[in-house]
C-alpha cells in the first residue's frame, strides 16, 4: 500500500439520494483526495438518470 493512502475509521459517508429521481440511492463514482489530505470530494452518480453530486468531507481537527 503507497504511504500517502491514509484509512479514517472515524470518518462515515453519508448516503446519498438522487435529487431527481426522489428516493433512489447513488453511487459512489470518484474520490479525489487533495493534496494535503485536509479535504476529500466524493463524486456520486445516480444509475437511473445519470445526475450527479459531489460533497466534500474535511478532515476533523485533532484535539489534545
Amino acid at each position: 500500500m503507497p504511504a500517502y493512502i491514509h484509512h479514517h475509521d472515524d470518518i462515515e459517508t453519508a448516503f446519498v439520494l438522487c435529487p431527481s429521481c426522489v428516493g433512489l440511492a447513488m453511487y459512489l463514482r470518484d474520490v479525489e483526495p487533495h493534496w494535503s489530505m485536509a479535504k476529500i470530494d466524493f463524486t456520486y452518480e445516480c444509475a437511473d438518470c445519470g445526475a450527479e453530486v459531489r460533497r466534500t468531507v474535511v478532515k476533523p481537527e485533532v484535539r489534545h
